[in-house]
């Protein structure tokens, strides 16, 4: 079945060139604007966002039987008469509990990679995502478009020390990650569970700060307190560890932010040494390529 043109249509003036009123309309640039059953759309499989507020949701829905759907939503073609959705999953399903039929569409061309991208990265910074929802969708990109770090965060406005740090939550266990993603662990505290190397202490701590309400200071506190505690093997001394230097922690603070991980400074009187940090053969790996200049 043939789209059909929106009477939406007069309200975007000059957007559409004169056509066929019984046809759909091309747009300035290249994509075209119609009226598709709900039904023929499919879901985004590289969709960012995995909750929605059903109340939100029925709100929406609420306002579209009243008022139709004011902003089309963005898809592309699938099949003969099927469009998979790039933009716009919360006013299709609202418009699905609303009973409509149709629902005003922008459609984008198939082979244009880069109008995917932007739709994509268009959608990801509008959109109301959790912490690790967002990780996701900044690993999805980078993978599916070749798109580097720095590009993805011109893109939605973000630093890049931001997206490499939102990125590294997704090296949490699952189990941490889907307290992030249910909201009862923030994205702070998760970034503070990152300082710790084993995955079940991450797992425990993450326990205790529900538990006890913990705050992202005392969280990481503690995870500082683990750290110069000593060990079984290590028996526990009177000396209190050298804090860094200002010149230290600034060096330490931008090879942090240069290999998105963990960077100790220590300039000693005659020689000094650097640290980094890594959590998988992955990470190693990615910071091997920025020791070797390559594009990650």
């Amino acid at each position: 079945m043939p789209p059909k043109q929106s009477a939406l249509g007069k309200g975007l003036g000059d957007l559409f060139a004169r056509t066929d009123e019984d046809e759909a309309r091309p747009l300035n640039d290249g994509s075209i604007f119609a009226e598709i059953p709900v039904e023929q759309i499919v879901p985004n499989p590289q969709q960012p966002r995995e909750v929605f507020d059903e109340d939100e949701l029925q709100e929406l829905a609420g306002s579209i039987g009243e008022f139709g759907v004011l902003q089309p939503i963005v898809v592309r073609k699938a099949g003969r008469d099927n469009y998979e959705l790039i933009m716009g999953e919360r006013r299709l399903r609202a418009s699905r509990i609303a009973g409509r039929a149709t629902i005003p569409c922008i459609i984008r061309g198939t082979d244009d990679m880069s109008l995917l991208r932007d739709a994509l990265l268009e959608n990801l910074h509008r959109a109301n995502l959790n912490a690790i929802e967002e990780a996701r969708a900044y690993d999805q990109l980078l993978r599916d478009f070749a798109c580097t770090k720095e590009d993805l965060a011109n893109r939605i406005h973000r630093s890049r020390p931001q997206v490499s740090n939102t990125l590294r939550l997704l090296n949490l266990p699952p189990s941490v990650q889907a307290k992030v993603a249910a909201g009862v662990l923030s994205a702070g505290h998760a970034r503070a569970l990152l300082g710790l190397a084993d995955t079940e202490a991450q797992e425990r701590l993450a326990g205790r700060i529900i538990a006890e309400g913990l705050s992202v200071r005392s969280t990481e506190e503690i995870i500082a307190l683990t750290r110069v505690a000593p060990g079984p093997h290590r028996p526990s001394a009177g000396r209190v560890p050298r804090q860094p230097s200002e010149h230290e922690s600034y060096l330490s603070s931008r090879l942090t932010d240069q290999f998105d991980t963990r960077v100790k400074v220590n300039i000693g009187r005659d020689k000094g040494k650097i640290v980094i940090e890594f959590a998988t053969g992955d990470d190693l790996d990615r910071i091997m390529a920025i020791l070797e200049g390559k594009t990650i």
